[in-house]
């Protein structure tokens, strides 16, 4: 459930489907990591208070009583300051009377700029759920890509999310790193995702999307990527490192549409499963003779 005037995209993760999309801001503050064109030519803008009270109240005129879940949009709602955002929080809980979670976006620089405290203020005050783009743990990686982080920047904004009790969902993009990086990327984020120990965790396959930066990178010869055994073969290594407290639980999931291989299970428990599921997709995937999925003008 979506009110707005549609003047500039609305992304939102696919869990949040049935959620009633709330736009705090429009646009990324960050805007310059070199993978994504989702927010390209929109200008950042924080919403005023009046626009999102008006928005609450047509979702409530709408279906006071049916709303359950709302996810704070667009790209980092979590950039307002936390007294701003627990206002805005308690407001949902007060006028939706079965919501039961809130959710978001959250850039690493946004999460960081928060102090612990101020963290667990916005979990009492009834945000449920993060999702952290972190793309890899790896610090060459990440200044490659424009992240804005470092990798030890990447580790202490996650265990932020988990220090404040804040269910954490952390991405992370297979072949980001391209050929050369394949291996150190892998070894680094399976060290991060150890020293975070997130709720949930997706790895995404790259795609060179139309517009953005690495894209062009790739066109002027500068990227080398993976092919699909390749990502598969990053994620192996990646998996093979993951090494999480047997009491942990964390969801494991590889089903975006950028995926080649579906993968689900749970970490660690079902390790040595998804471990025999990727060594048999690589070596179906190296049957493969046509894979430059990365010249497609669609994406």
């Amino acid at each position: 459930m979506f009110f707005d005037n549609y003047d500039t995209p609305v992304f939102r993760p696919p869990s949040e489907a049935q959620s009633f999309i709330l736009r705090l801001t429009r646009g990324c503050a960050h805007n310059k990591c070199t993978y994504c064109n989702m927010y390209r030519g929109v200008p950042f803008q924080v919403l005023t208070d009046k626009e999102i009270a008006a928005q609450i109240a047509k979702a409530a005129a709408y279906n006071r009583e049916g709303v359950r879940r709302i996810f704070l949009a667009d790209g980092d709602a979590m950039v307002l300051a936390a007294p701003r955002l627990i206002r805005i929080l308690n407001t949902l809980y007060k006028v939706f009377p079965h919501l039961q979670r809130v959710s978001s976006y959250a850039a690493p620089k946004d999460i960081l700029a928060k102090t612990p405290e101020e963290m667990l203020a916005l979990r009492e005050a009834g945000l449920k759920l993060l999702y952290y783009g972190m793309e890899s743990g790896d610090s060459a990686t990440l200044l490659a890509i424009k992240k804005g982080v470092d990798g030890e920047q990447s580790i202490k904004a996650g265990q932020m999310v988990r220090a404040a009790g804040i269910k954490l969902s952390i991405m992370v993009i297979l072949g980001i790193a391209g050929v050369e990086g394949s291996e150190r990327h892998a070894l680094a984020t399976a060290k991060a995702i150890n020293a975070i120990q997130p709720t949930m965790l997706s790895a995404l396959c790259l795609m060179l999307y139309r517009g953005s930066e690495l894209k062009e990178q790739f066109e002027r010869g500068e990227f080398n990527p993976l092919p699909p055994a390749g990502l598969m073969e990053e994620l192996q290594l990646m998996m093979q490192n993951i090494n999480l407290p047997q009491e942990h639980h964390c969801l494991f999931r590889s089903n975006h549409v950028s995926n080649y291989v579906q993968l689900a299970g749970t970490l660690p428990q079902e390790k040595e499963r998804l471990l025999s599921e990727i060594e048999y997709s690589i070596g179906e995937l190296k049957k493969m003779k046509h894979w430059d999925v990365y010249n497609n003008d669609n994406y």
